[in-house]
């Protein structure tokens, strides 16, 4: 008996962790895994080519990231608390860093609501719509939370990953030793 409630407990357990966070929207509940702010960095002799990053953004326009050009993807959803948290400080490093290419990647949201997150936060770098995109990095490091931003250097290589709600120290510190290379 006591073996049996222990293998329930540990299946609770086990069903609790793989089920993530949630979170509500107008558009119906949305489940997520949120990241816990992990920085993972990949040596230059181990990186991987990024997927290219082009499409139609949320503004309507289109956007295509140059080649040979630094870049800082950052995937979001609205609905998404760490993703609100952390929103300031992607406007704000994207002043900062004005020759880094900063590009949002919406997923598993509305554009409508995501346009007002834009306006709200006031987001001064493009959005790509189509959450496809993400499918390229299955070869490097995925988008395996919400939020996840991911640096791509200047030969157009996955560098490092920030998985879950980013701090102005990670970021600032990835982007000066990616740019540094």
């Amino acid at each position: 008996m006591k073996v049996t409630r222990r293998f329930a407990l540990i299946g609770l357990a086990i069903s609790v962790l793989l089920t993530g966070c949630g979170g509500g929207s107008s558009t119906g509940s949305r489940s997520y895994v949120a990241g816990n702010g992990a920085v993972t960095f990949i040596d230059a002799q181990h990186r991987q080519a990024a997927p290219t990053m082009s499409g139609a953004t949320l503004d309507g326009g289109t956007f295509h990231l140059a080649a040979n050009h630094m870049a800082v993807v950052n995937v979001w959803a609205s609905w998404c608390a760490p993703c609100r948290a952390e929103a300031p400080a992607l406007a704000a490093l994207s002043k900062t860093y004005p020759n880094v290419s900063f590009v949002g990647v919406l997923t598993r949201d509305s554009v409508p609501t995501a346009r007002a997150f834009v306006r709200r936060f006031a987001i001064p770098y493009p959005t790509l719509i189509d959450d496809s995109i993400l499918m390229g990095f299955h070869n490097s490091l995925v988008a395996n939370a919400i939020p996840t931003t991911v640096l791509i250097d200047k030969k157009g290589r996955v560098a490092a990953r920030i998985s879950g709600e980013l701090t102005v120290a990670s970021l600032t510190d990835l982007i000066n030793r990616v740019s540094a290379e």
